[in-house]
């Protein structure tokens, strides 16, 4: 009896040793990358100076953005490592790299001390973060559901997912420490670099945590009886029964885990501070209070996945988003600057121009300058925050018309970059001046913002957003075969928030600049959602308890 109560306590204690140090390693990954995307209007204003404020966003956005796009790369890579040689060597390897890369950045000079390099060396930086966190969360929920009992696996590979919580509650409060601390000018002079800086110390303690951990039982078990798979991508991927599987799973979850996810805690940043001129500092504490909010809820859903199975409670956090994603963001708009709805209702801003010369304006490299008329008096109005309609002129003209007042706009064909950054600036100083006269206001009245509610659809979203994550690391889980886990799980996971999730915050921005209108950003999300939806309902199995050596 004695020796059967020393070993469930033994194993008691492993299990929260293992789900301690994988979720801690995965939380300060989660830091370091999302500090990144908090940080994307500062961002903009150290590495990207030289380009007009629209194009600038939009390539902080977009460099945001290209993190994400390695990692699926970053996915293969370690995929194998994890499936050949092991899951501990492999996230070992992955929060190393993620930390060196992120203490850099916080050394890398400015635009203004090193002109193009500095973005260049961003770029390199940001494309190292996104290849280790393409290998991190599969290692890490793999670890831990290889360990955990089949009937609270839910609730075990929570944990990894309330890691991405953490990290970003953890990026949040050094943000808002630093800003707090230093004040706005010495922030954006040198104190945006503290947020970076502080993940060495986060780097140590995860090595510390990681390098205590012996390796999976399961992968364990596959070494001891020689049936490592040597060829991990071919199995994956080369085979119809595998790759079936990563299909379903990529459309089937991780499409609407990258709109919904990405959706709820990084484009309502951008919609509430560029859209609806919300001072930055009340965005992070809101972000950080909904961040929060969504802490507990992966362990609740993970739970629930546990007692009701995992598909019923991924597609009721999808059709939640969906119901949400229209009203949700009006909702925001009406409280966080109910001036500006008002004003956008009363009097509306039309643009008249030669549409036939109008340029869609997605540039997520930040390089292309949009110099006639149209693109001007566009990107200008993009900028604000201002819905407008576009009309073609009678004359081929470019006009502004806010309520009585027509501001007739030039092109900037033949100008320099500086002369025609002051050009799109003097274009901006007038339309603000007729925006200000028929009432729009430059910033929200803080005696009118309704916060609660502001909070209160935000927290819709996060429910949405973790009835979906909650329980997904072990539907991933389940459904791959231990030979080929690590690899066969990354890359559709990594690809759906990798691209689907990391290109929404510049692709709905840029449909906001190509049409004019601040809600056509949820076109974005609502495609991909639905169509996870429809896969998963007649393509997704359930696999609630089922045990990893049966798959």
């Amino acid at each position: 009896m004695a020796t059967a109560a020393a070993g469930a306590a033994h194993r008691s204690w492993s299990m929260k040793r293992v789900v301690a140090a994988s979720s801690a390693g995965t939380a300060f990954e989660w830091y370091d990358f999302f500090i990144f995307g908090s940080l994307a209007t500062t961002i903009q204003k150290v590495f990207f100076a030289g380009l007009d404020p629209t194009a600038g966003l939009i390539a902080a956005l977009g460099l945001f953005a290209a993190g994400f796009a390695f990692r699926p790369l970053g996915a293969i890579i370690f995929g194998v490592i994890g499936d050949r040689l092991g899951r501990k060597g492999a996230f070992l390897m992955t929060v190393s790299l993620m930390g060196g890369a992120t203490f850099a950045i916080g050394m890398l000079p400015t635009y203004q001390a090193a002109g193009i390099l500095s973005p260049a060396l961003l770029i390199f930086l940001r494309i190292l973060q996104g290849i280790a966190l393409g290998g991190e969360y599969g290692g890490a929920a793999i670890y831990v559901a290889e360990h955990a009992p089949n009937d609270r696996r839910g609730a075990a590979t929570a944990w990894i997912q309330i890691s991405a919580s953490i990290g970003l509650i953890a990026g949040l409060l050094v943000i808002l420490a630093t800003r707090t601390a230093v004040g706005e000018e010495a922030f954006l002079s040198w104190g945006w670099r503290i947020p970076f800086l502080v993940s060495l110390v986060l780097l140590i303690v995860s090595l510390w945590l990681r390098v205590k951990l012996s390796e999976s039982p399961a992968f364990a078990k596959l070494k001891e009886q020689g049936e490592v798979c040597k060829t991990p991508l071919r199995e994956s991927f080369a085979r119809w029964d595998n790759l079936k599987r990563v299909l379903v799973a990529f459309f089937g979850i991780m499409c609407a885990q990258g709109a919904v996810w990405y959706c709820a805690y990084f484009y309502v940043q951008v919609f509430l501070g560029r859209s609806l001129q919300v001072p930055e500092a009340t965005v992070n504490a809101l972000v950080l209070a909904m961040a929060i909010v969504s802490a507990p809820l992966y362990i609740f859903f993970g739970w629930l996945s546990d007692r009701v199975g995992r598909k019923p409670v991924m597609i009721g956090g999808m059709l939640l988003a969906l119901a949400a994603y229209y009203p949700g963001f009006r909702g925001i708009a009406s409280a966080a600057n109910p001036a500006q709805v008002e004003a956008q209702r009363a009097t509306p801003v039309t643009v008249h121009t030669n549409l036939s010369t109008c340029s869609i304006q997605f540039d997520p490299a930040g390089t292309r300058q949009f110099r006639n008329a149209c693109d001007v008096a566009r990107s200008v109005l993009a900028s604000t925050g201002i819905s407008y309609l576009s009309r073609p002129s009678v004359d081929g003209g470019t006009i502004v018309a806010v309520g009585d007042q027509r501001l007739q706009v030039a092109g900037g064909e033949g100008l320099g970059a500086a002369a025609l950054k002051a050009h799109k600036e003097e274009v901006g100083t007038r339309i603000k001046a007729a925006l200000a006269a028929e009432g729009y206001p430059a910033k929200p009245d803080l005696k009118r913002m309704n916060l609660p509610q502001v909070f209160a659809w935000m927290t819709l979203f996060t429910i949405a957003a973790t009835a979906l994550y909650g329980p997904q690391a072990a539907a991933l889980v389940e459904m791959f075969p231990t030979r080929i886990r690590y690899t066969a799980m990354s890359l559709p996971y990594h690809v759906g928030t990798g691209w689907v999730g990391g290109f929404l915050p510049v692709t709905s921005f840029a449909l906001v600049a190509i049409t004019g209108n601040i809600y056509a950003s949820l076109w974005y999300p609502i495609f991909f959602t639905a169509l996870s939806v429809v896969v998963a309902f007649f393509f997704l199995k359930e696999t609630r308890g089922k045990p990893l050596e049966e798959v």
